[in-house]
C-alpha cells in the first residue's frame, strides 16, 4: 500500500498578500487562507493564529526577499535588506520552529513556484526551467539540475539591467538600482511611470510596448545564460494581460536573432514560454513543494 505524502503547511509570503495552504499537493488541498501582508508582527501573528488550528508534518516557506538561505549563517531564514518597510531582519524559520517543533524549510517565493512547476506543473520532468513573477517586485526562480541556483546568495535576476527602449527616460523605481528590470516593470514602477497599477492600465497602448521591450531584455539574458527548457511568467501584471505573451515571444525571437543553437529555440517559444501550468496556484503550491523537499533533504 502506497504511503500518503506528508501534509505540509505551505506559507507563500508576498509583498501584498500571504497565502497559507494545508496540502499534500495540488490534488489534495485541505485548507487555503489569504492574509494581507502588513508589518511583520501583525502578518506573522495572523499566520500563526491560523496554523495553531492545523495539523501538519512540516512547514514550507516561500518568501519575498532577499532572504538568507545559508544554514551556516546566524541569520539563516531571515529577511535581509528588502524594499518592504519594516521587514529587514525578520526571523522566519527559527520563529516557526520554536512555536511548532516541526521541520521548517525556506526558499524564495519564485524558487518555490519554480519547484512546484517542476514537480506538478508545465515543467514537470524538466531539469532546467525558470519562473518569473511580475507584481510588487520582479523575481526570477532559476532551476538547473533540478535544484534552485544558489551561490553565496540566491539569484536576484529581477535586478538585472537591460538596454532601455529608445526615448525612455524613466529613472526607475527601485531604491537600490533605479532602472533595473524591477525598477522598470514591477507594479509600483508601472504605477509611478504611467499613473496607475499595471492591472489597471488600458489593454492596449505604447506603455505595453515599453513593458514588452524591457521584459524581453530580461528573458533574452536568461535564455542565453541558462537555455531553460521552459519559462513560466506569472504575477499580477501578466495574469491580467495574457495577450502580452504573443508580442513578448515575437520580441524575444527578434532579440535572439537566429543565433546558433538558439535559432531552433526561438522557433519553439509558443511551447517554451507562457503562463505557469499551475496558474495562480504556482506560488502557494511552491511553499508546499519547499516543505516536501525539506523533508526529503532532511
Amino acid at each position: 500500500m502506497e504511503c500518503a505524502a506528508p501534509l505540509i503547511a505551505g506559507l507563500e509570503l508576498g509583498g501584498t498578500k500571504c497565502v497559507a495552504l494545508l496540502a499534500r499537493g495540488p490534488e489534495d488541498v485541505r485548507a487555503q487562507q489569504r492574509i494581507a501582508t502588513r508589518d511583520p508582527e501583525a502578518t506573522l501573528g495572523a499566520i500563526e493564529a491560523l496554523l495553531d488550528g492545523w495539523q501538519f508534518d512540516a512547514i514550507g516557506v516561500a518568501a519575498f526577499g532577499p532572504i538568507e538561505l545559508d544554514p551556516a549563517r546566524p541569520d539563516f531564514g531571515s529577511v535581509t535588506a528588502t524594499t518592504k518597510p519594516g521587514w529587514t531582519g525578520t526571523d522566519l524559520v527559527r520563529r516557526l520552529e520554536r512555536r511548532y517543533g516541526k521541520p521548517v524549510a525556506i526558499q524564495t517565493d519564485v524558487n518555490g513556484a519554480a519547484l512546484a512547476e517542476g514537480r506538478w506543473g508545465a515543467a514537470r520532468g524538466m531539469t532546467s526551467h525558470l519562473y518569473i513573477t511580475i507584481g510588487t517586485g520582479v523575481g526570477v526562480g532559476i532551476v538547473t539540475g533540478g535544484a534552485p541556483v544558489q551561490g553565496v546568495a540566491h539569484a536576484e535576476a529581477g535586478h538585472m539591467r537591460v538596454p532601455r527602449a529608445p526615448g525612455d527616460s524613466f529613472p526607475g523605481w527601485c531604491r537600490f538600482h533605479g532602472d533595473c528590470v524591477e525598477g522598470l516593470i514591477s507594479g509600483p514602477a508601472l504605477a509611478e511611470r504611467f499613473g496607475c497599477a499595471g492591472e489597471e492600465l488600458p489593454a492596449a497602448g505604447p506603455h505595453w510596448d515599453v513593458f514588452v521591450h524591457d521584459l524581453a531584455g530580461l528573458v533574452h539574458n536568461l535564455v542565453v545564460t541558462f537555455a531553460p527548457q521552459r519559462i513560466a511568467i506569472g504575477g499580477g501584471v501578466l495574469d491580467a494581460r495574457p495577450h502580452l505573451f504573443g508580442p513578448l515571444r515575437r520580441r524575444l525571437a527578434e532579440s535572439i536573432g537566429g543565433y546558433g543553437s538558439l535559432a531552433a529555440y526561438a522557433a519553439e517559444l509558443d511551447s517554451r514560454l507562457g503562463p505557469p501550468g499551475l496558474g495562480g496556484m504556482a506560488g502557494p503550491l511552491g511553499a508546499v513543494a519547499v516543505g516536501l523537499d525539506g523533508l526529503t533533504a532532511g
